[in-house]
């Protein structure tokens, strides 16, 4: 009985924190190698990038929500991978949202949401992002925000959309 209580109060908190947040508003490419940090802040290119999709979102009435499938910047359909070439640059990008609309009392203007791992193989063009694991730094942060059962402490490709946005970044290339 607990660990049901437990699940039911975790999930509440879930939804809850989801309504508490807004538009991605920022994303930050940290380059670990180097220690320089990139912006991404035009709006056109975030709208790409909702970090409020994917597995582990919901739409939909409370407690009869649709599971996203899709978004962020993660290839989903293809779920993780076992292997990846070794020695990538690995970048850490850090998604930050915005306040929703007409909350009161306001939210502050930004907050840090979800944080990964990012690798790009240049000679291939493919990407892959890492969702932290419980002994990983962002770990509770991350599943604050949402709680991708299965898939933390994971691999996967990123979505074309993601690499075609990384790739246009001139320091990218």
């Amino acid at each position: 009985m607990r660990p049901l209580v437990a699940t039911l109060v975790f999930a509440v908190l879930l939804v809850a924190s989801l309504d508490a947040i807004g538009p991605t508003v920022r994303i930050e490419i940290r380059d670990l190698v180097s220690g320089t940090v990139s912006l991404m802040t035009d709006r056109s290119v975030l709208n790409q990038f909702h970090v409020w999709s994917g597995p582990g979102t919901y739409s939909g009435p409370r407690g009869q929500g649709t599971e996203g499938t899709e978004g962020f910047i993660i290839d989903w359909r293809n779920g993780p991978i076992t292997e990846r070439p070794a020695q990538l640059r690995r970048y850490e990008l850090r998604f930050y949202a915005g306040p929703r609309e007409g909350k009161v009392p306001p939210d502050p203007p930004e907050k840090l949401a979800y944080v990964v791992l990012y690798e790009n193989d240049p000679s291939t063009g493919q990407g892959y992002v890492y969702l932290p694991g419980s002994s990983d730094e962002h770990f509770r942060l991350n599943v604050a925000s949402i709680h991708r059962q299965g898939m933390n402490g994971k691999w996967f490709r990123a979505s074309s959309e993601w690499q075609a946005a990384f790739m246009s970044r001139p320091a990218m290339r």
